[in-house]
This record gives structure tokens, sequence and C-alpha cells, in this order.
């Protein structure tokens, strides 16, 4: 095996689409494997280490030499005491709650059902434990199929799932609702919630906040409006094809919201809108005004969002809601939710290991990269032209104030609208100081639907890696991170693949987020080259959305 470093602007296999992780929850002592064609399809269904009928596993697992101690085998499920909680994985992004009571509640009466939308899993609380044994049972036995996607099953480690206050009572509930929004491809903000959530529900205040992958909590006037909100939206699109939301009741029973901006607002104190500093700032009141068309991008114009749910949790009569709620089209506004520029700055760089190329293999997953160029006027400074506005947006969410190569990177606009090759020279590794990646088939947003596939994820201490030749071992993996100068992982896991499939994927874990998002800046679109092959092939890396293996 010979590993050769080419960056180039050519990739010779096509990547699998971009895999989906989840994570496990309350510490249950599980693992989680990956269906047998997400080599080719993405992560579509988390499995269980667990031995299938027939002797058949759904993973195959291989966890790194250099963290032992942590022992898989098919003896999970018998691990944990017997629950009326059941653990299901391997959900689709599109279910809701109602499809998890349609499919589960033939085991017995179902009390409560929680969600959790960025881990692809939920919690199904039975009456009694005889319930939900009888879904393990199923289970091990036969495939139990939930919104047509097979699913997983284990007790959980709880005795109770928690509940807002008077949850059990399908007639009540909490006015304030959490909102997780998946992949959020364009910027979420308070004025396109509103835009959503007020046609169904009077909207006194919401916030959004950013700690794992975007959510936010908006608070209606009265607890049926926020029912009616719920059942109405939960598990529509915003946009076409992405900014997906799924919707909880917060525990929550009202928000203090402090200013009026694009991430809290307060709909009863107008009063609260800040001002930029040094100048004031023309803001539209809200009501009865929309936030700026998305519409003028390459991804596609506003999308209202889908037909009500059919069957939902919440029985209600035909005059409650419209079969379908009508969106008026977004209007241009003076205020604008995103960035002024598709230009970023990028400064805190390392001057003898950052270059054109790891900038773009680091901003890459955030939109496409037209040009990067060095400032020599400002050392450690570079320019960083992206597809378009919305793409500086998500580099600056999830990039700004990252550490790389023991140096805190500041994202920011820029004033310029283009970046310009003039000044050329040479960087302190001998790599010219301006690139052009405009032609580059590494971008990965060059169509809505190669853009699709993309999962917007902030940087964690897993990486998922695809497009790799079948020969290459861990062992390599791990050397070639040790040739490069960067960290290695403490575990890895490789995914079963179809057997005509050319290439394997897999998830890395590293031991924190700034080894992981180092390897990702150097390695991304290594050219790695087998004996006997004509084509190399381009190692493809992204941030998962597993905090762990």
């Amino acid at each position: 095996m010979s590993f050769v470093e080419e960056y180039t602007d050519s990739e010779y296999e096509r990547a699998p689409k971009r895999l989906k992780t989840s994570e496990i929850e309350e510490g249950e002592d599980l693992e989680e494997g990956e269906d047998s064609d997400a080599a080719s399809a993405g992560l579509f269904g988390d499995d269980e280490d667990e031995s299938r009928p027939g002797g058949e596993q759904r993973a195959r697992w291989s966890v790194s030499k250099y963290c032992a101690g942590r022992k898989d085998n098919g003896d999970s499920a018998h691990r944990i005491a017997p629950s009326p909680v059941v653990h299901v994985r391997g959900l689709c992004e599109s279910v809701v709650e109602a499809d998890l009571m349609e499919a589960l509640e033939k085991f017995g009466n179902i009390c409560y059902v929680m969600m959790m939308p960025f881990k692809r899993q939920a919690l199904v609380e039975f009456e009694n434990i005889d319930s939900a044994d009888r879904c393990l049972t199923y289970g091990t036995k036969e495939a139990v199929y939930i919104a047509g996607q097979q699913a997983f099953f284990n007790y959980s480690t709880s005795k109770r799932i928690t509940r807002p206050t008077n949850a059990d009572d399908p007639n009540s509930g909490n006015k304030v609702l959490l909102l997780s929004i998946q992949n959020p491809l364009y910027p979420i903000t308070t004025d396109v919630l509103y835009t959503v959530c007020n046609p169904i529900g009077n909207v006194q205040r919401i916030v959004i906040f950013k700690r794992n992958g975007i959510q936010a909590m908006v608070e209606f006037e009265s607890i049926q409006n926020a029912q009616r909100a719920k059942a109405a939206l939960n598990g529509a699109d915003i946009y076409a094809g992405c900014c997906t939301l799924k919707i909880e009741y917060a525990r929550p029973s009202r928000l203090n919201v402090i200013r009026n901006d694009n991430d809290s607002w307060d709909y009863t104190k107008p009063f609260l809108v800040r001002r930029e500093r040094g100048k004031t700032r023309q803001r539209q009141a809200i009501l009865g005004e929309h936030p700026a068309s998305y519409g003028d991008n390459s991804y596609g114009s506003h999308c209202p969002l889908l037909p009500l749910p059919t069957n939902t949790r919440f029985k209600r009569s035909s005059h409650d809601l419209p079969e379908v709620v009508a969106y008026p089209l977004l209007q241009s506004s003076s205020y604008m939710g995103h960035a002024s520029s598709s230009v970023a700055m990028v400064s805190g760089l390392h001057p003898e290991r950052m270059n054109c190329n790891r900038i773009f293999n680091l901003l890459c997953l955030y939109g496409n990269i037209e040009k990067v160029k060095f400032m020599k006027s400002v050392p450690g400074t570079a320019l960083v032209e992206m597809g378009d506005e919305y793409a500086v947006d998500r580099a600056i969410t999830h990039l700004n104030n990252i550490k790389v190569f023991s140096k805190r990177l500041n994202v920011c606009v820029s004033k310029q609208q283009a970046v310009i090759p003039s000044q050329v020279f040479e960087l302190e590794d001998g790599s010219s100081s301006y690139k052009d990646f405009s032609m580059t088939r590494n971008n990965r947003f060059t169509s809505a639907g190669q853009a699709s596939k993309n999962i917007i994820q902030p940087p964690s201490c897993v990486l998922h890696f695809y497009n790799v030749p079948p020969p290459v071992t861990e062992e390599e993996l791990q050397r070639l991170c040790s040739e490069h100068g960067v960290p290695g992982f403490i575990k890895f896991k490789v995914f079963d693949a179809k057997p005509s499939s050319k290439t394997i994927s897999g998830l890395l874990e590293f031991d924190s987020k700034t080894d992981a998002v180092e390897v990702l800046t150097v390695l991304n679109h290594y050219q790695i080259r087998i004996p006997n092959g004509s084509n190399p092939y381009t190692l493809k890396l992204c941030f998962s959305t597993s905090s762990h293996l």
C-alpha cells in the first residue's frame, strides 16, 4: 500500500452520500451499527450491535487497540434491567410521534413518546413492562418498520420519561415548544420562525440557541395554539428538502428575552430592539412583515411547508386547522438576516501549517469555495470567496473561535465582494498564496441535490470518512495521521458495504474536537493510491453527528 499526497482538482471515485450518525442517549451500554448499504446510501438506520437471526450482524465493529478495554458483544440488551421504557433507534429523519404510536401500539398501550431528533432515536414508554417486553421480543425475531424503515429496540435505563407539566393529558401540554431544526442549509432566524409559526397561533417570544445543532423555543399565547402548531409543523420542512422541524413540548412555561435580534425576540415588547454600535439600525416591525427572500440563491427558491400530517397524536376536528397552512411568499425587507458578502475573512491562521488547500478542506463543509487568497499585508489572514452569503453565514456559525494548530480562528464577513488575485506570493510551506477552486469537483454544494446530502454540522471529536478503497486498514489510516503530523484516532469503526461497493466508510473518534479539526484540515481530499490501481481515491472527511463511538 502506498500513499501519495496529491491535492488535485479532481476526484476519481464517486463518494457515497454523506452519512448521518446518531448517538446513544442516557448512557445506555449499547453500540450503534450501520445499515448494510450505508456505504452507498448514507448512514440510514443506526442498528444495534446485536446478532441478528442466522448470525448476521448489521454492522462490523473494530475498536482501536489504542482505546482498549471496551467489549462489544451480542448481549447488550440483556445487561439492562427490563423497563416499561423502550429505546428505539434506526429511525428515519421524517418520523414523528404518530408514526411510532401507529407501529408500536399493537404491543400495548403507549403512555408517552419522546423524540431525539438529532439522533434519529426515540424513547417510548409503555403502560407496563409486559408491553415493552413484547415489543423487544417481537423485534428480535421480526423486522419492525416505522415510517417505512426498520427500527431496533432495547430497554432504556429510565423507568419513566420525564414529561412537561400535564403532558399525560393529550388535551394539555405547554405553551412553549422546543423546535429542533435538522439539516439547516439556510440561516434560521427569529423572522423565519415567526413567519412559520404565527399563522397557526399567536407567537409571543422566540429564543434560538445552538448548543446541539440549531434549536429554538417558541412561546405561544396559549396552550391550544402550541398544540395546533405542534400537530401542524412536526416533521415538516421549512424549505424544500432541508430545515426539517422536530417539535417537543419544552420544560419552561415562559421565555425570558432581554433583547430583540436574530436569535431572540419578544413580540410583546417591541422596544427591546437592539441598536448597532455607532449607528442606528432601521428594522421594520415584525407584525405584517416577513424576512428577506431566499429565492435568489443557487439552491432553489423558498418552498412552503409540507401539508399537515394526517395521523397526529392530537385528535382534532376539521374546523381546528385547514388541511394545508398557507404561507405567503417572503417579501423583501430592509433587514437582511444573512451576511452582506459572499467573502469571508479568516484570521488567526498558523503561518507554517495553513495554506489554500487546507482552508478549502475545512470550509468546504459549509458551502462551495470559489477562491482563497492570503493577505500579504496581514500575516495569518486569508480571504475566502464562497458560493454565496449563506455559505459565509454557516462558516461563521460553526468555525468562528475554534482552535486549529494551537491558534484560535476568527471568521467574519469581509467588506470585499470578491477575491481578486493580486499580490500573489509564496507561503512558508512553498505553496502559492492564491488558488482558484471554482472548477474543483471537491466542492460539495454544486447542485441542489448534492447540497441536500450535506448535513451542516459543527466540529465534533468524531469524523466520518468515506470513499476509501477496501484494502486500506485501520493501521494504515493511523500511519497516515502520523506521517502528516496530526493526532491519531482512539477508536475506529467501519461500516458494512454492499458486495458491489468499491469503497468503504466509517467513523474515527479522536481525543478532542481540536484533534479532529486538525486531521480534517490536513487529510480531507487526500489522494490514496493502491497497488496496480490506475486512479487514486479521494479520501472524504466530514464531522459526524455522533459525539462518541
